[in-house]
């Protein structure tokens, strides 16, 4: 697939969204300017132009990846992004696919999902045929079968601006490794930069992107959060053994099919708990490959999303099946961006926080992309294994030492409540 262009100026063209929100991003030496603040009616949580902001990241990204890579890039049903021309299928028959053939369709990847007891096959359709036209030709040609476009998923938070003291890239020669502590968690994003100091200790476990290592922002600062450690900074699980899967490769997303064979692998490995900062469309794929997960006692943990209160869910995070994470900021308020419903699972931290940064240095982040790994941390000190019984006690006991907040009992904003409060001990300064 053609390289998609990166999006780095999205940031700013993001904070300039509303009015005076250019001065997010601000130059070194130069103090902020105070932000316009509205108060939500519901929640009473204040909204801030770099709030509005991120509500319309995510589009702003998709708007500039059909326009950059138009010839392998479009738009599916509701504005998603998928892959021109690309149809996935799960497990398909050998007679459907000798029918796919002989309808023009060639094949262009197949997977053997061996950790899931599946096989995930991406289909190429016939010159001339639109992408819509051959999902639907697909399933009129299997109506049995699970077909459905090859979507892509992009990351859901922001590094706003640098913080601190940049970091040496290396790690000093006096370092030692982190103290291992038996906990395992698995990762799926971009790249992440293992030469970090809060993370070049650390056990990390890599996957994807043909062994070439692509670190990325987002990835790293994720990272850092789950398993980081160095002088005064704390991920949740230091010394944690990370199995990190790249699914972006130095794209502007993650394809549904890297992130099958991602979630494969962790079945493979027998990793507990998976952390997915992504967001996206839903998938009859991606619904299979959830359940396939969920039913041999992995968690997968995923942001809410920041598309606004009032914006349709977001996937995987939407599914049941996953724990579903909504971020708060130093206050103990719902982050105004961030998306409401009845798959809001847990809130935790996703503001005011410092995280790694690749190269070394650190940024202030903020979104649902940074309060999952929180979530996911605690989840899996408490799960050794994949396991269906055990995880749905460690669910229970992380329900149970939540901290209510709006509505008295679980609600669309909070979920069951704030867990990880004063945990990471990485603000922002």
């Amino acid at each position: 697939m053609k390289r998609l262009r990166k999006f780095a100026w999205i940031l700013l063209a993001a904070t300039a969204v509303a009015t005076g929100a250019t001065a997010q991003v601000g130059l070194p030496g130069l103090p902020l300017p105070p932000l316009p603040q509205v108060t939500e009616p519901v929640t009473g949580t204040l909204r801030t132009a770099q709030s509005t902001a991120m509500t319309q990241l995510r589009q702003l990204r998709i708007r500039e990846l059909l326009r950059t890579e138009r010839e392998t890039v479009e738009a599916g049903p509701g504005g998603q992004p998928i892959l021109r021309r690309q149809i996935g299928a799960l497990s398909p028959t050998p007679e459907a696919l000798a029918r796919a053939r002989a309808a023009g369709f060639t094949i262009l990847t197949e997977e053997a999902l061996a950790g899931l007891g599946l096989q995930l096959v991406v289909l190429q359709a016939p010159d001339r045929m639109s992408t819509r036209r051959a999902l639907k030709r697909l399933r009129e040609l299997d109506p049995d079968g699970s077909y459905d476009f090859n979507h892509l998923y992009l990351d859901s938070g922001i590094a706003a601006q640098p913080v601190g003291t940049p970091a040496p890239a290396t790690l000093p020669m006096e370092a030692q490794p982190a103290q291992a502590s038996g906990v395992r968690i698995g990762l799926i994003d971009s790249g992440v930069d293992g030469g970090h100091p809060v993370l070049a200790a650390a056990s990390i476990r890599r996957h994807g992107c043909d062994g070439a290592l692509m670190p990325a922002s987002h990835g790293t600062a994720v990272a850092s959060l789950l398993i980081g450690q160095d002088g005064e900074f704390r991920g949740v699980q230091p010394g944690a053994q990370l199995y990190a899967a790249d699914i972006f490769c130095g794209h502007g997303g993650g394809s549904l099919a890297l992130l099958a064979i991602a979630l494969d692998w962790m079945a493979r490995e027998q990793v507990p708990v998976v952390n997915i900062s992504l967001v996206g469309a839903k998938s009859v794929l991606l619904t299979g490959l959830v359940r396939a997960m969920s039913q041999r006692g992995h968690l997968l943990i995923a942001a809410v999303g920041n598309d606004g209160p009032s914006a349709p869910p977001l996937f995987p995070a939407a599914y049941p099946e996953v724990i579903g994470v909504t971020g708060v900021d130093a206050e103990q308020h719902v982050l105004p961006e961030a998306c409401r419903g009845e798959h809001v699972d847990f809130a935790a931290p996703g503001a005011g926080l410092r995280a790694a940064q690749v190269g070394g240095g650190f940024a202030e982040v903020r979104g649902t992309s940074f309060a999952t790994p929180t979530v996911a941390g605690l989840l899996a000190g408490s799960l050794p294994k994949p396991d269906p019984a055990q995880a749905r006690a460690a669910v229970a006991d992380l329900e149970a030492r939540a901290l209510d907040l709006g509505r008295k009992g679980g609600d669309t904003t909070y979920g069951k409540g704030l867990v990880g409060a004063g945990l990471l001990q990485n603000p922002a300064r």
